[in-house]
């Protein structure tokens, strides 16, 4: 019996530790995926707060953003390329992975080249579209029509024009050329450069030329120089006759032109027509860039100036990628200008703000806005605390029959910002501005039968 037992356990013992292997195996498993699914739950469970954290903390809509620009009327030909210098800013911004983690949408409004539908259109962006940023306007009458609005509102407009001064506004980030880094630079060269002694002035009916051409007046008179004559084409008007008849009965010595959109295209053609001709009488225009040049005949133009703050021929890197991305977006074919330049510089310098200040807050935004600088296919901008105006280079260019410009001067460093020309105090050009609006019955344009006004002068100009 003994014999038998010890056979029977020799046999069951090694079943046993097998068996006690087995159940610790298995519970070393269960024990495992105990602490498996633990881990698992606990992932899931982050996760899920997480998500509902980020839900609740991370805005992930999109940023709107409003662009109020002529799209019809007699300025979409001006304005049509600074729309699209903001479109490409905006795209480029995206495809970097939008601002703040959120992609970027945009509204464009079209102000049709009126007054009364810009101000219209910028109440919409603000109170019906809820755009935290207005790119806008191009004249200075829209600019003024949507000022109201603005202020009322506490919002921002980025404006990219160039312009005659005379305002600030801390609800505007102005980034196109004050007067002193487009038209006074432009008359002194033309002083020293031409020897322009009689001068011709002519502009469109509205603030900004009959701004631009006080403004010459004043500095005329301090150079000794003698202002011919001074006429104003009716807005939007391709009837230019009276015009040129004057300046061809008076001869200057240099025309300097702040006609605007299509009146700046016949006026070109009428005089060319009339035999007035670059060598023996130039015309240096503020509103004429390469975007306008595309629609022109090159034998309407070509060996006349412009002044800007931004040629496509400038030869700078920055400018080359800018030129090559503008093309392969909008046509090979496409001519870049300073309108271009300064829409895509504005959009660049706002995007920077809302990254400085983590949010898209209007009144956050715009206090950034106020310490930005770009290295900007032009040269460096750099907006100003001070005047909430930008820091500019200037360039004068001679029109080539290609439709681009030979660059023949420029400031070579940025130039600060003036929005007050110096030979009136602010408070006499703020009178000046208020005198035009109440004689024009409140509006930024002369009414329709006081337009081509003509100021002839025989002896030196004087002061204003």
């Amino acid at each position: 019996m003994a014999l038998s037992a010890s056979v029977i356990l020799t046999r069951e013992v090694p079943s046993l530790l097998k068996n006690s292997r087995l159940q610790l195996s298995n519970q070393n498993r269960l024990a495992r995926f105990r602490s498996l699914l633990v881990i698992v739950c606990v992932i899931g469970i982050g996760w899920i707060g997480w998500s509902i954290l980020d839900r609740i903390l991370i805005d992930r809509n999109p940023i709107i953003v409003g662009i109020l620009h002529s799209q019809t009327g007699p300025m979409a030909v001006s304005e049509k390329s600074m729309i699209e210098g903001e479109i490409l800013a905006l795209e480029e911004i995206n495809e970097a992975g939008g601002l703040l983690g959120r992609q970027v949408e945009w509204v464009i409004a079209d102000g049709a080249s009126d007054w009364p539908k810009f101000a219209r259109q910028a109440e919409i962006l603000i109170q019906g579209k809820k755009v935290c940023v207005v790119f806008g306007c191009w004249t200075s009458a829209s600019r003024k029509s949507v000022l109201p609005i603005f202020e009322a509102n506490d919002h921002l407009l980025v404006y990219p024009m160039a312009y005659e001064g005379l305002e600030q506004s801390p609800n505007i980030i102005y980034t196109g050329a004050s007067p002193n880094q487009q038209i006074t630079p432009a008359v002194q060269w033309c002083h020293e450069k031409l020897s322009a002694r009689r001068f011709f002035l002519v502009g469109s009916d509205y603030i900004w030329p009959h701004c631009v051409n006080a403004i010459i007046s004043d500095q005329l008179a301090g150079l000794g120089d003698e202002r011919l004559a001074e006429m104003y084409v009716p807005f939007g008007s391709t009837n230019v006759d009276d015009v040129v008849k004057q300046i061809v009965a008076t001869q200057p010595d240099v025309v300097l032109s702040s006609v605007v959109g299509d009146s700046a295209i016949a006026l070109a053609k009428k005089l060319r027509e009339a035999g007035v001709r670059p060598d023996k009488t130039p015309v240096l225009t503020f509103a004429i860039g390469e975007s306008e040049l595309r629609t022109m005949s090159s034998d309407d133009i070509a060996g006349n100036y412009a002044s800007w703050t931004y040629f496509q021929s400038i030869d700078r890197p920055e400018n080359q990628i800018f030129a090559k991305a503008f093309k392969a977006r909008f046509g090979s074919e496409q001519s870049l200008s300073a309108i271009a330049e300064s829409g895509y510089n504005s959009v660049k310098l706002w995007a920077q703000a809302v990254q400085e200040s983590g949010t898209d807050d209007v009144r956050l935004v715009r206090q950034s806005l106020r310490h930005q600088s770009f290295n900007a296919p032009g040269g460096i901008v750099a907006i100003d605390p001070e005047t909430q105006h930008a820091w500019l280079s200037v360039y004068i260019g001679r029109i080539r029959s290609d439709g681009q410009f030979d660059i023949v001067w420029t400031s070579k460093t940025p130039v600060r910002p003036v929005p007050f020309p110096i030979s009136r105090t602010p408070i006499a050009w703020k009178k000046f501005v208020e005198d035009l609006h109440t004689g024009w019955g409140g509006k930024w344009a002369a009414p329709v039968g006081v337009a081509n006004v003509t100021v002839i002068e025989s002896s030196k100009a004087k002061s204003q």
